[in-house]
């Protein structure tokens, strides 16, 4: 079988297997993260209602991209911050849905920035 058929087997499976079990509500949201090569992307969701509670990104900011900083280092901070803007909405528990990623990396950095600013995951 082709190696890149067999990868993306493989991240579908891990795709339908954390999204099978992962649900947001209102007093406990899903936090959806996103990654491209260069930018990270994340989000609160309420599936209940399906709104976007909080969404944060590194694709904007211009001190990110000015300054040279590694990816897991900016996907840290950014965990911070969607922490901190989380906490200013009165939310304090999340579900983690890390989608198709697996849990290391960027994805892991961040998910340290969000427990380290006080959201519970």
């Amino acid at each position: 079988m082709n190696p890149r058929k067999k990868l993306n087997i493989k991240r579908n499976r891990r795709a339908a297997r954390t999204g099978a079990t992962v649900f947001g509500t209102a007093e406990r949201p899903r936090l959806s993260v996103h990654r491209t090569n260069r930018y990270f992307y994340a989000q609160l969701i309420d599936d209940e209602k399906g709104r976007t509670i909080v969404a944060a990104t590194n694709a904007v900011k211009s001190s990110m991209k000015s300054a040279k900083v590694a990816k897991s280092a900016s996907a840290f901070s950014m965990g911070e911050l969607l922490a901190k803007k989380a906490m200013e909405k009165g939310i304090t528990k999340a579900v983690f849905d890390r989608g198709a990623y697996k849990f290391h990396g960027r994805v892991k950095s961040f998910a340290d920035g969000v427990k380290k600013a006080g959201l519970t995951i």
